[in-house]
């Protein structure tokens, strides 16, 4: 459910679903801790094959958040489309996560 991409000073992540929801949060968490047990603590999370997002997927990202920011790294996210834009916005995530418009933002 998601591809990596080593990128310098971070681990770039694709979430490859159109619909990120209940039905694929608890495999999407697994993964990402998996992917952080490994040494990767920084990642990129990258929305740009993602066209819908449900609380209980947003839940699993802050708590992979939690747990990367235990391991002393962070998780940042990228292209994300103007309705999971604004739902970030609304609820406060934008707060809680770097959300960067592309992946050259990064650096920017």
């Amino acid at each position: 459910m998601i591809e990596t991409h080593p990128k310098a000073g971070y681990l770039l992540v694709k979430i490859k679903v159109k619909e990120a929801n209940l039905d694929v949060a608890d495999q999407f968490k697994t993964e990402m801790f998996e992917l952080i047990d490994q040494g990767n603590t920084t990642l990129m999370v990258s929305f740009s094959d993602v066209a819908y997002v449900d609380s209980s997927f947003l839940g699993a990202l802050v708590s992979i958040l939690k747990y990367a920011m235990s391991k002393e790294g962070d998780v940042s996210v990228v292209d994300l489309n103007k309705d999971i834009n604004n739902l970030f916005s609304l609820i406060r995530m934008n707060k809680v996560f770097k959300v960067y418009n592309t992946e050259p933002d990064v650096f920017a």
